[in-house]
């Protein structure tokens, strides 16, 4: 059987209201910031990667990746953003699978997309989502494209935004990381989240 492509899809569409409102993606970060961070992390695990973002279009651009912005008005979250995923999917790599991440979880694991569709083929499931500590993370997942029309009626017609709300209508396959010593699925929310980030970053390139 033919391997199934993979696209990689960092959502970086939030309004960052916990840092001020600026855009967490060009945050700096281990002497760059988290867009390159997320970008040289995903890129090896997948096909092709692109950006969702609905601000500093071409400041986006500049790091010469496709940059798809939200269809639902307001800036309706993650699902808004994974939706632009499945749209652009459905225009340029239809037989494809989309895999999600955050721009702000700079320390997602290597081997996301083997272990997600590891799990999604082993459990038979369409969709498959990360898990430490006994917490789905939600955001970190595996997508088909088949689901694209239902997640737009969600966010429009419903007008449901939860993550979890919408993997509670489908069977969803998990696999789990450790949460210690470091949570992989950290996120970076607030001013001191990033301080704590750069520091773990720091005693990981000392191997301590």
């Amino acid at each position: 059987m033919a391997r199934t492509e993979t696209v990689g899809l960092i959502l970086a569409g939030g309004l960052a209201r916990r840092m001020g409102g600026r855009d967490k993606a060009f945050l700096p970060f281990g002497g760059s910031d988290l867009v390159h961070r997320a970008v040289a992390r995903l890129s090896p695990q997948c096909d092709r990667v692109i950006i969702n973002a609905n601000r500093e279009l071409e400041r986006f651009a500049t790091l010469g990746l496709p940059v798809v912005s939200d269809t639902v008005a307001d800036f309706a979250g993650p699902l808004a953003g994974i939706l632009a995923g499945l749209d652009w999917l459905s225009a340029h790599a239809p037989t494809a699978r989309l895999l999600s991440v955050p721009v702000d979880g700079p320390f997602f694991p290597d081997d996301l997309c083997a272990r997600l569709t590891t799990a999604a083929d082993a459990q038979h499931a369409a969709i498959a989502s990360a898990q430490s500590d006994g917490r789905r993370h939600g955001v970190y997942g595996l997508w088909p494209l088949d689901i694209r029309d239902e997640l737009r009626r969600t966010l429009i017609v419903d007008g449901r935004r939860k993550v979890d709300d919408w993997l509670a209508r489908y069977k969803v396959a998990v696999a789990e990381w450790p949460a210690q010593p470091f949570d992989p699925f950290f996120n970076v929310n607030t001013p001191d989240d990033l301080a704590n980030a750069e520091q773990h970053l720091q005693r990981l390139a000392s191997g301590a």
